[in-house]
């Protein structure tokens, strides 16, 4: 259960009602402050919908955090946005099996996305190895997206947990195709 009420457009200002049109349990929340909930909801506009990035890398990589995370919240999410831009069903096993270390049939740029995500979520940052291979994929431009989407929704995944937000029963099913490990 979410530490902080979630909030309708009807709790808020007129001029803060715009903050729901996703109404989802994370910006219900948020919107316990208006000012933060905008602030956070331009970046998230721009890797989503700006960002050169390819959709299908970024949602890879937002994948690759939910996982390691262990945000269900994320995780089911994101699944059901991953389909919309290219993700299918064995990106995702792929992503679980290379967590854990385990062969797959990914692209090497797809690989190295997802290893720059988990050293970023681990800490401090990527390392040189992986940002040099980065930069012999991507342009500065694209490259500083992926970084800035990695560390954004690192970012994301503890938001959600602090604030305990509870994931939506129409997302449960992703979660129940592709459970998070129990560890």
């Amino acid at each position: 259960m979410a530490r902080l009420p979630y909030l309708d457009k009807a709790d808020l200002a007129p001029e803060d009602q715009d903050l729901l049109a996703r109404n989802i349990n994370l910006f219900r929340c948020l919107v316990n402050s208006p000012g933060g909930a905008r602030a956070q909801h331009v970046l998230g506009h721009y890797i989503r919908h700006k960002s050169k990035l390819d959709p299908r890398l970024r949602e890879m990589a937002i994948l690759q955090v939910g996982w390691v995370a262990r945000s269900p919240y994320e995780w089911s999410h994101h699944v059901k946005i991953g389909y919309d831009f290219g993700v299918t069903d064995a990106d995702i096993q792929a992503i679980i099996d290379d967590t854990a270390g385990r062969p797959t049939n990914l692209e090497p740029v797809a690989k190295l996305v997802l290893r720059a995500a988990r050293e970023i979520a681990a800490g401090p940052g990527a390392s040189e190895e992986t940002f040099e291979a980065l930069r012999a994929h991507f342009d500065n431009e694209r490259l500083v997206d992926l970084v800035i989407t990695i560390t954004f929704y690192c970012a994301v995944v503890r938001l959600l947990a602090t604030l305990q937000i509870d994931v939506e029963p129409e997302y449960m099913p992703y979660l129940e195709k592709y459970p998070l490990p129990k560890d």
